[in-house]
């Protein structure tokens, strides 16, 4: 275990060069951050990771953090970023805040029961941010034993966790004191896991309100119920009031011309022309002279002339049932589209970053 002092610039560079080959050699470390000092190792290590979590005295289902040193690094860690995650980190990166996000499922790294997850930070101190362009991205939690006061001072990481660690990073009492809010970016709507440093409010003036679920876009039946409901109340315009005024329309039948109303009948049929053959003459009984065959003259007597029934055909109005090709009845009420509830997924995981 060794102590090395980053405060002083003639010992600074010795001091991160010290840190980086431990980290190279599969080695623990300590670092100050903006909040907490933090126990580190390198990320892509699976061996260091678990030395890690041994010494905090922490077990697999509560992965670490990863502390990045730039804001590109987040593009090649994360995936399916929501659209307000980027305008965020640049916002209040570097700065308190970690941000739960999908994991690039191409990572060779073994951080524990992420569950497809990895938490990301970017902290604000010099020191930290130099060595992480160093190192490349950190496996980083806070530097104490489980249910232990997360430690800051280097003094209070090496009271806590002695030799398990093999340098010891000083760069004084942390500056903020208190551990960085926890986002998790994975869930809509988004929620905090742990209140921190930064604020929800300071998060709404960022990016808006990302912690209320949306309001659920109607449907177009819905839009055209709507339409049929104003219509009730008068509205120009609307499919309702043709339904309405069907009554003061000539019959559906008549307009369109299709199929002919009872109105439309003759009052009589018209007589057929029937061809008439030339009549036959009986014969003449005996011992009578023939008579002049005799013209019958075609029957004149007419077929039935019975008019129909001259009651008036029903007035009763015509069923508006059928309207509904132009557009839904005044009434139309549709069962509203289910709530758009998103799945929850799997349990998070809880993660234990400084």
């Amino acid at each position: 275990m060794s102590v090395h002092d980053t405060q002083n610039p003639e010992t600074r560079e010795d001091a991160l060069a010290a840190a980086v080959d431990a980290v190279r050699g599969g080695g623990l470390i300590v670092l100050p951050t903006d909040t907490v000092y933090g126990i580190g190792a390198d990320a892509f290590t699976p061996q260091a990771v678990q030395d890690l979590l041994e010494a905090k005295g922490r077990g697999r289902d509560t992965p670490p953090p990863v502390l990045i040193g730039d804001h590109a690094v987040l593009m090649a860690l994360a995936t399916d970023l929501p659209e307000y995650v980027e305008d965020l980190a640049e916002a209040l990166w570097p700065g308190a805040l970690t941000i739960i996000l999908t994991a690039q499922p191409s990572l060779t790294w073994d951080l524990g029961e992420t569950r497809g997850t990895v938490a990301l930070r970017m902290p604000e101190d010099e020191t930290a941010l130099e060595l992480l362009r160093r190192t490349g991205p950190l496996a980083v939690s806070s530097a104490n034993r489980h249910g232990k006061p997360a430690a800051t001072s280097v003094l209070d990481a090496a009271t806590q966790l002695g030799d398990a660690v093999e340098v010891y990073l000083d760069g004084g009492a942390a500056r903020i004191g208190a551990s960085s809010t926890i986002l998790d970016a994975t869930v809509t709507p988004a929620e905090i896991v742990r209140e921190g440093a930064i604020t929800k409010q300071q998060i709404i003036d960022v990016v808006g309100d990302i912690f209320t679920a949306p309001e659920p876009e109607p449907s177009e039946e819905e839009d055209e119920d709507a339409a049929g409901e104003q219509g009730e109340d008068g509205a120009p315009g609307t499919s309702t009031e043709s339904a309405e005024g069907a009554s003061d329309a000539a019959p559906a039948g008549e307009a369109d011309g299709d199929a002919p109303s009872v109105l439309d009948l003759p009052s009589e049929p018209e007589l057929e022309s029937v061809p008439q053959g030339p009549a036959e003459t009986p014969p003449a009984a005996p011992g009578e002279d023939a008579a002049a065959p005799s013209t019958v003259e075609p029957s004149t007597s007419e077929p039935s002339t019975a008019e129909p029934s001259t009651s008036e055909p029903s007035t009763a109005e015509p069923s508006t049932a059928g309207s509904s090709d132009s557009g839904p009845s005044a009434s139309g009420s549709t069962a509203p589209a289910p709530e758009d509830r998103p799945d929850d997924g799997p349990a998070r995981p809880e993660y234990m970053p400084g």
